[in-house]
């Protein structure tokens, strides 16, 4: 039995200072979102378990093997999430007539009962995007262009937008018949896996790992070879339209992308830094079903643990230091102390970051413990500083102390803050 300070298998605790960097990730992607214009959205952890059926069909993966789901004491078929955009979906679907061109997007927890793994767990965190509205090669570049301004604000300097397309819907059974045709001659020397998938799958077969299949693969033409003449001309506007905004790609025919209602535009950001699986996020141009309605629209998920793992040590670093030096108040008896708990606030209120003993230690203890949470300042308070008017104030740095009037330490501290910085 685990011990009841240990968490389940593959959820684990984010504490500091690991969570400062999940707290600027999360800060510098909001201030990406707001200059795209993009609001976040909150849904449920909880859904009932059709929501993810309806949009990721029955036979998925993540339906048959992931999905946390159970029965609630009323007999409903409920589930946790095991990804945001089906969540979003059943949002957007019942408010569709105000969310047509809307801009969305989450950060969140999500869980999937797979074997826990280096960038997988069973309860991971994504951050999402979901941008509806009618087809276009332009806003799909956009929402790309977004994703690369994440990237860029995070320090992760070395990601490949890799893309492809899949068409429209009506493109799929002249596509599926032209990857048929190609690769039956070759069945034979195909994976066992891959000669199952050629009757009922064969999409999947473009990205199968297999190193003889992959081999076949490459010399397939590109699934443009089956597309209408107006779904040729959307790609190549995604791809116009990524050079206009500035976004480096490469193309890559065997991308596919696992889940049946992406159209069009496709693509996988990947990073050296990850190893052989190398994906760090995912996205696309999809049409989906809510209820009776439907939902078109272009988005893209990023797994942030994946992301903290392609994060070189010294950005960490950088974000771990990148907070406000702490100021601790240091008393010699009941008099100062009761002096600093009038003086601490108004130190926070212009901003400061400042703690104090209250529960009565030594000044030699509390001194300790202003070391061990490396305190930049010490302002220190005993008998002779009460009678004088004045407060001894520490740089912890240099060793340095001065004599500083009780009435001016916000103002001094300010000021060596703005020096320091």
């Amino acid at each position: 039995m685990a011990k009841v300070s240990q968490s389940l298998n593959g959820m684990t605790d984010i504490e500091s200072p690991e969570v400062r960097v999940w707290q600027t990730l999360e800060a510098r992607a909001r201030e990406v979102m707001d200059r795209f214009d993009f609001q976040e959205i909150r849904t449920p952890i909880v859904e009932m378990a059709s929501v993810y059926m309806h949009s990721l069909g029955d036979t998925s993966e993540i339906i048959q093997k992931q999905m946390y789901a159970f029965e609630t004491r009323g007999g409903k078929q409920v589930c946790l999430r095991p990804e945001g955009t089906a969540g979003v979906m059943r949002y957007v679907g019942g408010n569709l007539q105000e969310l047509q061109d809307a801009r969305l997007y989450y950060m969140g927890p999500m869980f999937r009962a797979e074997r826990p793994q280096k960038g997988r767990k069973r309860q991971f965190h994504q951050l999402g995007v979901e941008c509806i509205g009618a087809p276009s090669a332009r806003q799909d570049a956009e929402v790309i262009a977004l994703q690369a301004a994440l990237f860029e604000v995070w320090g992760l300097d070395d990601t490949v937008f890799q893309i492809n397309s899949k068409g429209s819907a009506e493109d799929a059974p002249n596509i599926l018949e032209g990857l048929r045709g190609e690769l039956t001659p070759h069945k034979e020397d195909l994976c066992e896996e891959c000669q199952r998938r050629l009757e009922d799958n064969v999409l999947r077969i473009l990205d199968c790992k297999n190193p003889a299949c992959g081999t076949i693969v490459d010399e397939l033409p590109p699934l443009t070879t089956w597309m209408a003449e107006e779904s040729v001309a959307y790609y190549q506007e995604l791809k116009r339209s990524l050079d206009v905004f500035g976004v480096p790609f490469v193309e890559n025919k065997r991308l596919v992308r696992g889940l049946d209602y992406y159209q069009h535009s496709i693509w996988e950001v990947t990073s050296d830094r990850l190893g052989a699986q190398d994906a760090l996020s995912g996205g696309g141009r999809y049409r989906m079903q809510s209820g009776n309605k439907q939902i078109d629209g272009v988005g893209f998920g990023i797994g942030m643990e994946r992301v903290l793992i392609a994060l070189s040590e010294d950005v960490q670093a950088e974000m771990i230091a990148d907070k406000a030096p702490l100021i601790f108040l240091v008393a010699q008896n009941e008099e100062a102390r009761e002096e600093h708990m009038k003086l601490i606030p108004a130190l926070r209120s212009v901003g400061l970051r400042v703690r104090m003993d209250l529960a009565g230690k030594s000044m030699k203890a509390q001194m300790k413990v202003a070391g061990r949470q490396e305190a930049r300042w010490v302002v220190m308070l005993g008998e002779q500083e009460l009678a004088s008017g004045n407060a001894q104030l520490r740089d912890m740095q240099s060793g340095e102390q001065e004599d500083v009037p009780l009435h001016a330490v916000t103002d001094k501290l300010r000021s060596n803050i703005e020096a320091n910085t």
